[in-house]
């Protein structure tokens, strides 16, 4: 009797997902879902994207968190829009959840809106919340092998951006390790090793988003 509910979820979220594609497409936004474990160093990243970017882009961010809102405070700092989704308890963001919250942010003119999934390796990578791009931050402090242990996260992501590369001095993180097995499971996987902290790597990133919009724009 379990099945057919969990099922029944799984497609209620998938039909608000395709909603929030339709209403991001018709309006030119780029819907990046970033996903990584707990102190990977995902808000930090953003806030970097957002003081670095925030002269040519207009961007907004959806913060997912178990209970705080420390993250949408930090990301707000930065001078962009931010709103905050407690999911009190839960392990990962709803399509139902973005819906949301998207009602509270001013989209005029918006070019990409984060979504900062709740720090979790497993969870997020089963639920589409309307995004274009799945993103997976990896931190070298977490153990190259997490490609390995997680493979359906790094499988359906378009990216992965291996963070805090400036303490690779100081850890055994194998980067090729990583960046192979990353591979294996999905071939093409563009891999950004940065430093969220120091600025490192963090051009290609900026490219990366600044690509993908375009085409966004060009398709829409």
């Amino acid at each position: 009797m379990q099945i057919p509910v969990v099922r029944n979820i799984l497609e209620a979220n998938d039909r608000i997902a395709a909603e929030l594609k339709d209403f991001f497409g018709h309006k030119g936004i780029l819907a990046v879902n970033i996903m990584s474990s707990p102190g990977a160093g995902k808000t930090t990243l953003l806030e970097r994207t957002l003081t670095e970017l925030g002269g040519e882009m207009r961007m907004a961010v959806v913060e997912g968190d178990l209970q705080t809102d420390n993250d949408a405070r930090r990301v707000a700092a930065t001078g962009a829009q931010a709103v905050q989704i407690n999911t009190e308890g839960g392990c990962h963001l709803t399509s139902s959840q973005v819906q949301e919250a998207v009602k509270s942010l001013d989209l005029t003119g918006l070019d990409i809106l984060f979504i900062e999934n709740v720090g979790n390796l497993v969870c997020p990578a089963e639920f589409d919340v309307g995004e274009d791009f799945k993103i997976t931050l990896l931190s070298v402090t977490e153990g190259d092998d997490k490609p390995e242990k997680y493979p359906l996260m790094f499988n359906i992501s378009a990216a992965l951006v291996l963070n805090k590369v400036d303490l690779l001095p100081y850890v055994d993180f194998d980067m090729e390790r990583a960046s192979r097995h990353a591979r294996v499971l999905n071939e093409h996987i563009d891999i950004f090793p940065v430093s969220a902290r120091s600025g490192e790597g963090l051009a290609d990133w900026y490219d990366w988003l600044r690509a993908r919009l375009r085409e966004k724009r060009a398709t829409a």
